[in-house]
């Protein structure tokens, strides 16, 4: 019997292999820090496969629930997207949102943002902190609560914004003024704004030249809209849908248990 369980798993080589986090509410509870278990658990699956992240936020930010040691942690970083490119924890690539799309265009976006926002009903955006619009290297970040707020305010907007589908709307009426943009909904409060094709799937193309041929991605914001949507429905990887991040650790150690790696 052992032996007919052997032969229904996926044999695979180690060095072509990779297990792929996102990370808010994947790897960490949102907005919060990864559990010494979790940063643990990351070390002992680095023994069997090639292991990295990739967020939307910057660098800074992905230390902030990662840890600082993050870079010494994964063999691949890829903040923003992937358009920031860390190997072995030294940065090979870096590429600008702002140098690609002008500074004229993300000025009329901008000032769409705060035009949409300004008119929300008070009712759904009851709170307003700070921080509203957020310029990082490879795409803006757009919150109505605002960036700002304290973590009551964080789940306060999360459970009207589920009610309300405000960053939907949103979503919905910049998509009709702008072409070539992406918008994806992420985390808990924000929105992300960047080129098409300038979303998690870049990461990809970093991985297949590095020779890895078997990605295993892992997030919670798989649905459409979300930002781990595309990079979860293609078909260059396998994707899992998560719940928590004790539920990333359940669904690694499934799949661990359908391959043989050598």
């Amino acid at each position: 019997m052992q032996e007919d369980r052997a032969s229904e798993k996926t044999t695979i080589k180690k060095d072509e292999t990779i297990f792929l986090f996102d990370v808010d509410g994947t790897l960490s509870p949102s907005r919060e820090t990864a559990t010494k278990e979790m940063k643990e658990f990351l070390g002992a699956l680095r023994n069997k496969v090639k292991i990295g992240f990739v967020g939307g936020s910057d660098l800074p930010k992905q230390q902030e629930q990662l840890g600082e040691d993050c870079l010494e942690i994964f063999d691949y970083c890829f903040p923003e997207n992937g358009l920031t490119f860390i190997k072995n924890g030294k940065v090979v690539s870096k590429e600008s949102y702002l140098n690609f799309v002008g500074q004229e265009k993300h000025n009329k976006l901008v000032r769409s943002v705060m035009k949409i926002f300004s008119e929300l009903p008070e009712k759904e955006v009851p709170v307003l902190s700070g921080n509203f619009i957020e310029l990082r290297h490879s795409m803006v970040n757009i919150s109505p609560v605002g960036r700002s707020c304290t973590r009551e305010e964080r789940k306060a907007f999360k459970e009207l914004d589920t009610k309300n589908k405000t960053r939907e709307r949103v979503v919905s009426i910049l998509k009709e003024q702008f072409e070539g943009f992406s918008f994806s909904i992420g985390g808990e409060i924000s929105i992300d704004i960047f080129p098409v094709g300038w979303d998690k799937t870049y990461a990809i193309k970093h991985l297949e030249n590095e020779g890895i041929k078997h990605i295993f991605f892992f997030g919670d914001m798989t649905e459409e809209g979300g930002n781990d949507f595309e990079i979860y429905s293609d078909k260059r990887v396998t994707g899992t849908k998560v719940t928590s991040p004790e539920d990333t650790m359940k669904k690694v150690e499934g799949i661990l248990n359908t391959l043989i790696i050598e």
